[in-house]
């Protein structure tokens, strides 16, 4: 992986702790418009993440990729994600 480990690693410590306070407000039958929103913004983080990640991996694996194959099979690769994130 090409992307700043301790950024990335810092956004998903971030991420896991927003889904621990959610797990306890479910737990303690908080309101559901909280809830929701708590989620909102941790699917946001998470979405910020993979961003980060899928941006290194153009900026740097399809760039570098040695042959017009590999480059073109990197970009189906990134082409294939986008298409299920974008469902």
């Amino acid at each position: 992986m090409m992307a700043d480990k301790t950024y990335v690693t810092k956004l998903l410590k971030t991420a896991r702790g927003q889904l621990d306070g959610i797990l306890k407000m479910v737990e303690e039958d908080r309101y559901c418009i909280d809830v929701s929103q708590q989620l909102m913004a941790t699917e946001a983080m998470l979405n910020k993440i993979n961003k980060e990640i899928l941006t290194a991996h153009l900026k740097h694996c399809v760039s570098n990729a040695q042959t017009q194959t590999e480059r073109d099979e990197k970009v189906d690769e990134l082409v294939n994600m986008l298409g299920k994130i974008m469902k």
